[in-house]
């Protein structure tokens, strides 16, 4: 069923009296991330109204802050989704990549506080956010020769730390919010443990670059994989959600393959698909590569503002010879180029260095288009007050361990 979006309301006022904290609108909301202030904050997917209705099972709440957020003067917005404790009628809400803020802001309490304290109102018991800035970067050709038996991103030093982000790190810890998974690098997943989204991501950076310099960073093996799939006749276009079945039945296969499971239905794809690209045409996209009129791989891609993200990539077992992804990634980046994204963000990477391990593999493949590792400060989490709420805490934690 689609998410409730909770009607605007009042709640209470921040220290600062220049900032008020309101349940806002959808169309309001969209206008703000389609500002220049709005855009700048660099807001993901997961935070734009739409996701409300993709998820199933949980209620949610449009948030904005700013001088008067009713008429559309915002500093920051939230998607919050609620999900209710079995047996009681209390929520964990869950900020996915969110809430988008300026984390730069030494005022963050103005925001923060009102947010926390407008969550408790609302029955939740504890909240999951994910802050926006980096933490760490590691460029591909700094890590292509130092892989080995054991090693792990934490063991090579980085190319660069975010200032921001080690602040912002900083400043959760002082206010009594846990880093989920703790502070190392996670498992052999793509994400920190107790992580729902993935704290190490690939991007390749789009800014100030031509299309010859995109292909310049490719590693030799990504450019000999895409001139064979031209040369094979691979022809990578872009389909509807027609074809959403077959991507789908795709998936299926590499996930036997690969051995990893997304536990996610055809339904679920449809309902992304349909209700993205009701939000702004175009948003979502599915490209299928064919080769001697079958569809050998299929690849989604989302774009918001000035980001485009790869999201999901499935193929057959078969004619893998004629490399269809390395040719839909490449259409794939060059689209993003043309639309004006300032990055491609090929999503999730496990944090093993070891070819040995399973996992490696998809760090492999993501390195030979010359961008980045990045590590993201993750999702953290804090009780929201009371030995009750704890207690809650605690107990849900243990509930979605056990499912």
């Amino acid at each position: 069923m689609s998410a409730l979006l909770v009607p605007p309301g009042r709640v209470p006022q921040p220290r600062n009296p220049g900032v008020a904290l309101r349940t806002i609108t959808a169309e309001t909301y969209r206008a703000f991330l389609a500002s220049p202030a709005g855009a700048a904050l660099g807001a993901g997917f997961l935070q734009c109204p739409s996701w409300a209705d993709v998820k199933e099972g949980w209620r949610a709440q449009l948030l904005g802050w700013g001088p008067a957020p009713e008429a559309g003067e915002l500093t920051g917005v939230a998607l919050v989704l609620l999900r209710q404790f079995p047996g009681t009628r209390k929520y964990f809400a869950y900020l996915p990549e969110g809430p988008v803020a300026d984390w730069n802001d030494p005022d963050v309490d103005d925001w923060l506080g009102p947010l926390l304290e407008h969550l408790r109102r609302a029955g939740a018991f504890a909240v999951r956010i994910g802050p926006s800035p980096a933490y760490r970067r590691w460029d591909a050709a700094l890590l292509k020769p130092l892989t080995g038996p054991g090693r792990r991103l934490g063991d090579v030093l980085a190319s660069e730390v975010d200032p921001l982000g080690t602040a912002v790190a900083e400043r959760l810890r002082a206010r009594g919010w846990r880093r989920c998974g703790g502070d190392g690098t996670g498992g052999n997943g793509t994400g920190g443990d107790g992580d729902a989204q993935p704290r190490h991501v690939f991007q390749v950076p789009l800014a100030g670059r031509t299309t010859e310099d995109l292909w310049s960073g490719l590693n030799q093996e990504w450019r000999r994989n895409v001139r064979r799939a031209r040369k094979e006749g691979v022809e990578v276009v872009v389909g509807s959600a027609a074809e959403l079945p077959e991507f789908y039945r795709l998936l299926g296969i590499t996930e036997r393959r690969d051995g990893f499971r997304l536990g996610r239905s055809l339904a679920y794809y449809e309902r992304q698909y349909a209700v993205l690209n009701a939000e702004e045409p175009g948003r979502m996209k599915l490209y299928l590569a064919r080769h001697r009129g079958e569809i050998l791989a299929a690849h989604t891609m989302i774009t918001v503002g000035r980001r485009a993200w790869y999201q999901t990539g499935a193929s057959a077992d078969h004619r893998r010879e004629v490399r269809p992804s390395n040719a839909l990634q490449w259409r794939m980046l060059l689209d993003a180029h043309a639309l004006g994204a300032d990055v491609y963000d090929m999503r999730g990477v496990p944090s093993t260095l070891d070819p040995e391990e399973r996992t490696y593999g998809l760090l492999r493949w993501k390195l030979g288009t010359g961008g980045q590792v990045v590590e993201t400060l993750g999702e953290w989490e804090r009780a929201l007050g009371g030995s009750a709420n704890h207690a809650l805490h605690r107990a849900f934690q243990a509930y979605l361990n056990r499912r």
